[in-house]
């Protein structure tokens, strides 16, 4: 499967990370000694399964080494553009490829392995959009107190992850994807995607994952999957100067192990 990395965005004048990247891109903050994407770079390259990788918005002054099996694509003005960018490309480097892989460049906890795991599943899924979250249970005992957004569901609390498989007939659907984008911060947009009913079940806490997933599925009209992610790395990306100091420790612990 080819993979796609989304290394746009900037944090600019009143992001919680401003001080941290002072107008740099974010994708480029110092984690343990590399640029944050460097590690979602080599986590995604170093993989069996991911066969290319597309990177778009990384600029190419940015000093992070791509290696081979590459395309570099520059940043688009949005994360619309990028990604219909990115499938642009898979479609280019593999026209017989149904599906992607789309990570963000801010989850530099991942690991090879994670990535073929992932990658698995998403085939196995072979649905239009593969969503993975992640338990509160297991993002609490690798991060302790990341303070994700998390979801309360019947039985679990879950926040989303970034690493996510995206058919290709779906993701050039352009309609969607700006509901989609428009929806982010709005709950009522949201719940007019997805439906009043499954926003108000998620309330109450009686809605599953599974029933999230057939009823997602069938607002959108297309076929929806969530993946339980038994990887705390692949639902914490970094948002905050707290998230950020927490992966910090944990790749400098990983390295010196």
């Amino acid at each position: 499967m080819i993979a796609i990395v989304t290394a746009g965005g900037m944090a600019g004048p009143g992001d919680p990370l401003y001080a941290e990247s002072q107008g740099r891109p974010k994708a480029l903050l110092d984690v343990a000694g590399k640029p944050m994407i460097q590690w979602v770079v080599e986590a995604l390259q170093g993989a069996s399964r991911v066969e290319h990788l597309v990177v778009v918005g990384l600029p190419p002054e940015a000093g992070v080494k791509l290696g081979g099996r590459t395309t570099r694509i520059p940043d688009q003005g949005g994360m619309v553009a990028n990604i219909l960018a990115g499938l642009q490309a898979v479609r280019g480097i593999e026209p017989a490829a149904t599906h992607a892989l789309l990570s963000s460049g801010d989850i530099p906890g991942i690991t090879p392995a994670m990535v073929d795991w992932r990658v698995g599943t998403v085939e196995a899924a072979g649905a239009d959009v593969d969503y993975a979250v992640v338990e509160r249970t297991t993002m609490d005992r690798v991060f302790p107190g990341s303070r994700r957004s998390f979801t309360r569901l019947k039985g679990t609390e879950v926040c989303g992850g970034d690493l996510n498989g995206l058919s290709l007939k779906a993701g050039f659907d352009t309609r969607l994807w700006d509901r989609l984008v428009a929806a982010r911060k709005n709950a009522l947009k949201q719940a007019a995607i997805v439906g009043f009913d499954v926003l108000f079940l998620a309330l109450l806490g009686r809605l599953t994952l599974q029933a999230a997933e057939r009823r997602v599925g069938r607002n959108l009209r297309l076929k929806a999957h969530v993946t339980l992610c038994p990887y705390a790395e692949v639902g914490m990306d970094v948002d905050k100067p707290h998230q950020l100091a927490m992966l910090r420790r944990h790749l400098e612990a990983r390295g010196a192990a």
